[in-house]
């Protein structure tokens, strides 16, 4: 072979090389704040997006609104709708259901009588098909009333890249949502602390059912950190590997959507990469200072002013450009004694207007109790003007009675 031949093979292999690392490095869309300098985590999954479970700030997303068949994820609509419907402590016979080769279910018999809270831990950690059917039933009456019910809490949540089909998340045509729809879902679910704990579980002992079993969840996602929470697995054919993740550190939430990953390993270490990018954006800062003044209220009686003083520093999470907010609430006035360090007030500190913690204000100084004269001058500076209302009104009298004496007396000196 030429040498000019071999140069042109490897022209050729370059160029292919360089292609295929621009279309797997598409830069994804970055949410406000994310530091430009960070390319951002390495996914493998066809669709994925990052948000700030607090506030729902998109962090992180690529091809977010794409609308995808999402699986069993389909299940965290069934579990929100159930919840809404039905009081956990429900006891319900369970439905018969018919399920397809390799569905996850908990094996429960046609009638067996399992409470709605078992039913969703089994919907959530197991993926449990049959809990589904039998959650879907009991709450709307058949299969159908419930997908309806499915999609109205969808509209309402403004989910306008979802539709549902199916309570399951069975393959079917108009199954599908989008990473930021399910990231949005979660968020909501993750305000109902009976879903929290549920998909915070790595097991749960089905105490409901006779005799009692164990099932463990199948989200290997939970083992991979402490500070994971949750939250669901997906998989079908054609939809893919899928997980819904969710973690908390230092008081931050955050939900990672990994759609279409390619393998079950991947869709796990997806998600995590995903959530580690996250909290790596937050530092730790000092947002207010112990012993800065924020407050100078007036001392009653005595005069002057009391300097109030942050009580304790505050350190919070928060992200490159974020704003912080002090707000401060302490009285205009006060009156002693009051002691060196008393609590006087507080200062709650907000991160784009979320709030991140309250601290409290104290008096600089011991402010001792007002004398009796303190008192009387006060009420002299505080009622000026009904003040002297008053003695004019008290010398008018003794004058008008002054008068009178006076006449009196005239009077009886000329009858003399």
């Amino acid at each position: 072979m030429t040498r000019r031949r071999i140069g042109a093979l490897l022209g050729v292999l370059l160029a292919a090389l360089a292609l295929a690392a621009t279309a797997s490095g598409a830069e994804p869309s970055h949410g406000k704040g994310a530091k430009h300098e960070d390319q951002g985590p390495h996914v493998l999954a066809k669709s994925w997006a990052l948000i700030d479970a607090r506030t729902g700030e998109v962090l992180l997303s690529h091809a977010g609104e794409e609308r995808r068949l999402v699986a069993s994820t389909t299940k965290l609509m069934t579990a929100y709708v159930a919840m809404k419907d039905l009081p956990l402590s429900k006891i319900v016979k369970a439905q018969p259901y018919e399920y397809e080769y390799g569905e996850s279910v908990m094996g429960l018999r046609a009638g067996q009588k399992i409470s709605v809270e078992d039913l969703l831990y089994g919907l959530i950690l197991l993926s449990a098909g049959d809990a589904a059917h039998t959650l879907a039933i009991d709450s709307a009456g058949s299969v159908k009333k419930f997908v309806a019910e499915m999609n109205r809490y969808s509209a309402a949540l403004g989910l306008t890249n979802t539709h549902f089909q199916n309570p399951v998340g069975l393959d079917a045509k108009k199954n599908y949502s989008s990473a930021l729809d399910l990231a949005t879902l979660t968020m909501e679910l993750e305000k109902i602390p009976a879903f929290a704990k549920i998909a915070d579980s790595r097991e749960h002992t089905l105490k409901s059912v006779h005799p009692p079993r164990k099932i463990k969840t199948i989200n290997e996602l939970l083992e991979m950190a402490p500070w994971v929470t949750g939250v669901k697995t997906g998989h079908t054919w054609k939809a893919g590997y899928v997980l819904v993740g969710s973690g908390e550190k230092n008081g931050i939430d955050l939900i990672s959507v990994a759609i279409d990953a390619p393998t079950d390993e991947t869709r796990f270490s997806d998600n995590l990469e995903l959530l580690e990018w996250g909290f790596r954006q937050y530092h730790r800062r000092k947002a207010i200072r112990k012993g800065k003044e924020l407050a100078s209220p007036s001392i009653r009686y005595s005069g002057g002013e009391l300097p109030l003083l942050v009580g304790h520093s505050l350190k919070v999470a928060m992200r490159d450009g974020q704003k912080v907010e002090v707000d401060v609430d302490a009285p205009r006035e006060v009156t002693g004694p009051i002691r060196r360090g008393a609590k006087l007030g507080t200062a709650t500190v907000s991160i784009d207007g979320l709030r991140a913690g309250t601290v409290p204000l104290v008096a600089s100084r011991r402010v001792p109790a007002a004398s009796a004269f303190d008192k009387a001058r006060g009420f002299v500076g505080e009622h000026p003007i009904p003040l002297a209302v008053a003695v004019c009104a008290i010398l008018g009298i003794a004058i008008l009675l002054w008068r009178g004496i006076r006449r009196i007396r005239r009077g009886k000196r000329v009858e003399q």
